[in-house]
């Protein structure tokens, strides 16, 4: 395997992640040029640093403060995240790879091996770990309700007649008794039924205790 080879199966697995992978399932335009830079950026240096005098910790440490600057810069969603570092790997493995393949050392053979298994394991694990069937009925939020509540339990039940879910969990952000409004994040799993009608859904939190209660 040569470098070109390996360059090559650099293009394809950062084609594939970000094209058949990420924009397919959550079709953001902007953060594809990013991710294609990043990983193309990175295998240019990589290569090029990896016999030169000045060694690849300096090239890789350039990147990590990007990386740092480039996350802090804009508010991206985990998930995002996830896909930036895996474009980021995919570079580095493909440039550290084709250093190695340039060389005349033992390493040659392994890394003609090791390199494009685990481009392709990075590119298995984004497919079944960002996959929509996985926890599908999972979901997080952050709402803001029309009434103070401080009490997590009468919190729930409002929380679970409004999104038609069991709430797993809940954590009160920000409690407004000016306002009279809280902000919670809640965690929780859409259980299939209907929502409850808001004609007969409880709006009060006495309303909700008396349905406590019962």
């Amino acid at each position: 395997m040569s470098q070109l080879t390996m360059i090559a199966l650099d293009l394809v697995a950062i084609g594939l992640l970000t094209f058949a992978l990420y924009f397919a399932r959550h079709r953001r335009r902007d953060l594809l040029v990013a991710y294609l830079i990043v990983n193309v950026g990175v295998m240019a240096v990589t290569v090029m640093l990896a016999d030169s005098a000045v060694g690849v910790g300096l090239g890789l440490g350039l990147f990590g403060v990007l990386s740092i600057i480039r996350l802090r810069s804009s508010e991206i969603a985990q998930h995002e995240v996830a896909y930036y570092f895996a474009a980021l790997a995919l570079g580095l493995i493909a440039g550290l790879g084709a250093a190695d393949l340039s060389s005349t050392t033992t390493t040659t053979a392994l890394a003609s091996f090791v390199a494009p298994a685990l481009m392709a394991m990075i590119l298995l694990v984004m497919t079944f770990g960002d996959s929509p069937r996985l926890f599908r009925a999972y979901r997080q939020q952050t709402v803001t309700l029309d009434a103070a509540i401080a009490d997590e339990s009468i919190l729930r039940l409002r929380l679970e007649n409004l999104l038609g879910a069991q709430v797993h969990s809940l954590t009160i952000a920000k409690l407004d008794l000016v306002n009279d409004t809280t902000v919670v994040d809640v965690r929780y799993r859409i259980t299939g039924g209907a929502h409850t009608s808001s004609a007969t859904a409880p709006t009060t939190a006495s309303e909700l205790l008396e349905g406590a209660r019962r």
